[in-house]
């Protein structure tokens, strides 16, 4: 039996390994992490992650040839194939602060490794990393070696949260690269393998290491691009009265351009966009490539500027204030199934709002009370001038109400603020949401997922990003 070893039990290494174990039964698959209670729950019927039909694969495999573990040298010395899983968040201070990935988490993996091993090993880069990231990894080890031989791979992940496991079962393609000699050919291929067990072989690529670890960054920056772009594009349309709906619709009708990825909101979130381009803007600055660092800066500042126009217009439309009103969010997540809520803009908005002095209540699904009060309250590293945000006061706090029902967070409200696209607030009963709110009712739709006209008619004010304005907003300031 091959055994597998993942080192980091998060929402990359959990799902990707279930669905290997699933899918390789003759495999045996451990995931380890350090965090005993993230083990724990992989070991329950809660899991540490919210994704749909994960749990499923989970308790299909759990026992039988996949297993959680809190210990980690035995299972890495022990497995012939390691997939790297970990953090790479970007580093908060010292040479590249803001923009440059922290690479700590590796390199402690890295030096374990080399420490434990006693047999060759396969070692697979999973996470997003810096293009020559896996030279380093091949640098510890090989000068680490004890007479061990390693092969390193790059085999980055392509899952959207909330659609993991679809995209695990049915890929759009699997990406493996590796070192273009024999023995990295071999590994590659060992790798390739494994994945032909249910992904067609058209769909499996191989390339060189730099070409796989940069595809990587390179597929995110477009797919954020894209949202930057349709988000800019709804300004204008605000400005003009078109609407980004129709405009959007017309312009993925071109087959070079197509649908996906234009649908105008508050901005993107996640773990991956805003982090893995603020480090390809880094690799472009080491590189001498400032214009193209400039380039993808903007993709950023453009998302930035789409959290920060919602904030002001939710502000300037309540006669510039919200001082003591109460303001309910509809979402916390930064996307709808999943209870991830990094970067999201629920996050930028509500401190926003908190600063005006903004009673809020907030109500999502899926993400509970903890997670809110510790996001709200946790400092955020500007990346373009380093300046910490302050973290949330106490009286800042108690400002924040976290609700289990839609219903409950929006009685009494001044405005209700969609910040996720939830399916369920789609079909809310508005007018009953509006009864029950103070007067005049306040509609912020961030993800557009109300129709305008309906809600006007049941004697909302609507703001809708993109579209045509309310004639309520036309006579308030203009927002900058």
């Amino acid at each position: 039996m091959v055994k597998i070893c993942c080192i980091g039990a998060g929402y990359v290494g959990g799902p990707t390994m279930a669905v290997i174990a699933l899918k390789c039964p003759e495999l045996e698959v451990v995931v380890v992490d350090i965090c005993a209670s993230r083990i724990d729950a992989w070991n329950s019927d809660k899991l540490p992650i919210y994704e749909p039909s994960l749990d499923d694969v989970v308790k299909a495999c759990r026992g039988r040839n996949l297993f959680f573990s809190t210990d980690i040298e035995k299972h890495v010395a022990d497995a012939e194939i390691l997939f790297l899983s970990v953090n790479t968040p970007t580093k908060t201070s010292g040479l590249g602060a803001g923009k440059a990935a922290d690479l700590t988490f590796w390199e402690k993996a890295a030096r374990m490794i080399a420490d434990v091993s006693n047999s060759d090993k396969i070692v697979v880069e999973k996470s997003t990393v810096p293009v020559k990231t896996a030279e380093a990894i091949e640098k510890i080890l090989n000068h680490n070696n004890n007479g061990v031989k390693y092969q390193v791979l790059s085999n980055p992940e392509f899952l959207s949260e909330g659609t993991a496991i679809e995209d695990l079962l049915y890929p759009e393609r699997v990406l493996i690269g590796g070192r273009e000699t024999p023995e990295g050919q071999k590994a590659v291929q060992t790798l390739k393998d494994i994945y032909a067990r249910w992904v067609p072989d058209d769909l499996i690529i191989t390339t060189n290491l730099w070409s796989a670890e940069l595809s990587k960054l390179a597929s995110n920056a477009f797919q954020a691009q894209r949202v930057s772009s349709i988000n800019a594009m709804s300004a204008l349309c605000e400005a003009t009265g078109a609407s980004v709906s129709e405009v959007a619709y017309a312009i993925g009708m071109d087959s070079r351009i197509g649908p996906k990825f234009l649908n105008s909101s508050v901005g993107f979130g996640g773990s991956c966009f805003q982090k893995d381009i603020l480090n390809l803007v880094y690799i472009c600055e080491c590189n001498s490539l400032p214009d193209v660092a400039n380039y993808w800066k903007q993709v950023i500042r453009i998302n930035d500027y789409q959290k920060r126009r919602f904030l002001n217009r939710v502000i300037s439309s309540m006669f510039n204030t919200v001082s003591g009103k109460r303001i309910a969010i509809l979402g916390f997540a930064f996307k709808k199934d999943t209870a991830d809520t990094r970067e999201s803009a629920s996050i930028f908005v509500s401190q926003g709002l908190l600063r005006e002095k903004a009673i809020i209540s907030i109500y999502d699904p899926k993400v509970t009370e903890d997670q809110i009060q510790y996001d709200l309250a946790t400092n955020k590293l500007d990346w373009d001038n380093q300046v910490p945000q302050q973290p949330m006061s106490p009286t800042a706090r108690k400002q924040v109400t976290v609700m289990w029902d839609p219903y409950e967070a929006t009685k009494g409200a001044h405005a209700v603020c969609i910040l996720t696209e939830w399916d369920e607030f789609k079909d809310l009963d508005y007018k009953k949401i509006y009864d029950g709110m103070q007067k005049p009712a306040f509609m912020f739709d961030g993800r557009n997922m109300v129709d305008p006209v309906k809600l006007r008619e049941i004697g909302f004010i609507v703001y809708s990003i993109g579209r045509p304005l309310d004639p309520w907003l036309l006579d308030m300031p203009a927002v900058a």
